[in-house]
């Protein structure tokens, strides 16, 4: 008989012990075991979730997922360069495009971060390079991360310094609870549950990451 399960993971029709946030819903679920919490060092995903996070704001992440593929296909791949070349014309196509969120606001918003993702890159040698400097130090981690820890974890001290110099470098959208939903799930800090089967998946892949520099 399997064991009590901490509180906030629940094990889901197949066995598997999980987050408790991810539900029972397929693609919610793949996308928990599959991609939330591991590290990413691709500039175009970094790129990608940074304004997806962006259009989330106001939203469930839920609702984001099930776009991601027209976000894709409507900002080319989220190449930022491609993207920082987007004109008047193109910001008026998103604004008819029903696949996406069409908020004038946030596509603006997206073009205008991809600009800034252009510099950042060349400032940094690349978007991970620069990301990665605000991974938490381990010690500043919680011992043991249960749901009433990852609750309070809504921001961090390295979120609300990304954030600030997000900001001071012209991106938009990146306050310090959006910085710190994407550092989550970008893999810069692990907050899967002491208890759910993909936190020690997470930590063997940041665990053998080679930091970009």
């Amino acid at each position: 008989m399997a064991g009590r399960l901490p509180r906030g993971v629940l094990r889901g029709a197949d066995g598997q012990a999980r987050c408790w946030w991810c539900g029972q819903a397929a693609d919610y679920v793949d996308y928990h075991d599959r991609e939330w919490g591991r590290p990413v060092t691709d500039d175009r995903r970094l790129f990608e979730k940074l304004v997806l996070e962006g259009f989330q704001s106001g939203l469930s992440w839920l609702t984001i997922l099930r776009k991601r593929e027209n976000f894709r296909r409507a900002f080319a791949g989220f190449d930022f360069e491609h993207v920082a070349r987007f004109t008047r014309r193109d910001v008026a196509r998103l604004l008819g495009d029903a696949g996406i969120v069409r908020h004038r606001g946030k596509i603006e918003a997206a073009v205008d971060n991809a600009r800034r993702a252009c510099e950042l890159a060349d400032d940094a040698g690349s978007l991970a390079a620069y990301f990665w400097r605000f991974e938490p130090v381990a010690a500043s981690r919680p011992g043991r991360l249960t749901q009433a820890a990852l609750m309070k974890l809504t921001t961090s001290a390295e979120s609300v310094s990304l954030s600030k110099d997000l900001k001071r470098r012209g991106f938009r959208f990146v306050g310090p609870t959006t910085v710190y939903a994407f550092m989550q799930a970008m893999g810069l800090v692990n907050d899967h549950l002491d208890g759910c089967q993909a936190r020690a998946i997470a930590e063997r892949e940041r665990e053998a990451l080679q930091r970009p520099r």
